[in-house]
């Protein structure tokens, strides 16, 4: 999408893919600094770890406690987070501030999601995950609520918001974090599901059923992709036409 960008807009620019592993982190740094790359996307696992050999953090990187985007100013590498900005492109675009929200799975993206919801003044947030240690962590960190992951169906909402891997492609692709079509109707307004690949999971097509509104992964990995190619570049590149980009690959 990043390439695409730069041919579009005509912008002198390549995007690479630098796999990496924790301890290669220290050179990949040096490397950057010494080759003066002028941006980087920060994927799973190093979204926290990176942190220390940056200069610096924007608001929004702070309030997460994570980076998935490098950017330059002068001779300083700062650290931002678009993945807020990704979450909620599509909550925006329909005017909707959630009363309450129940955010399932605390991984990073889940980090992203409860700042996001805080920004936009979310007056109740219920945090669940399997793991009732990491839910109770996350939670004191942005002050919300948790629920055992057992007592998540009795959770009403105006919005769910899936973070975890459940029907994502693969071995969990049959699999849904939570059984709407046993008294979902009335539960949730709105059913987000991060997951992208694919577009429309069990979870999603439970929800429709149910009568919610949903929204696919898909509009978060748009548009934090365009909020870092503005970071990088200062320019936009179509959105309609990146979405049908992403759509043919993922097809």
């Amino acid at each position: 999408m990043h390439n695409w960008g730069f041919e579009r807009t005509g912008f002198p620019g390549t995007y690479c893919r630098w796999p990496i592993s924790r301890k290669q982190l220290p050179a990949f740094m040096l490397a950057v600094r010494t080759l003066n790359i002028r941006g980087a996307s920060v994927t799973i696992p190093h979204k926290e770890a990176i942190i220390p050999y940056l200069n610096g953090l924007t608001p929004r990187a702070l309030a997460v406690g994570a980076v998935n985007t490098l950017y330059r100013e002068g001779d300083l590498i700062l650290g931002d987070n678009t993945d807020v900005t990704g979450f909620l492109a599509p909550l925006q675009h329909r005017n909707m501030i959630p009363a309450s929200a129940l955010v399932l799975g605390a991984g990073g993206a889940a980090r992203a999601v409860l700042a996001g919801l805080r920004e936009i003044g979310c007056a109740r947030i219920v945090l669940s995950n399997r793991s009732p240690k990491a839910a109770r962590k996350m939670a004191a960190a942005f002050n919300t609520e948790t629920c055992l992951w057992e007592d998540r169906e009795k959770v009403q909402a105006d919005l769910l918001v899936n973070t975890t891997p459940l029907g994502m492609q693969g071995d969990h692709v049959l699999h849904s974090p939570l059984n709407l079509v046993k008294d979902g109707a009335g539960r949730f307004s709105h059913v987000y599901d991060l997951i992208y690949n694919p577009l429309r999971t069990r979870l999603l097509k439970e929800a429709e059923q149910a009568g919610c509104e949903t929204i696919s992964g898909l509009d978060m990995f748009l548009h934090q992709g365009l909020a870092q190619f503005r970071r990088w570049t200062e320019q936009e590149f179509p959105s309609d036409e990146a979405e049908q980009l992403l759509l043919t690959l993922l097809k």
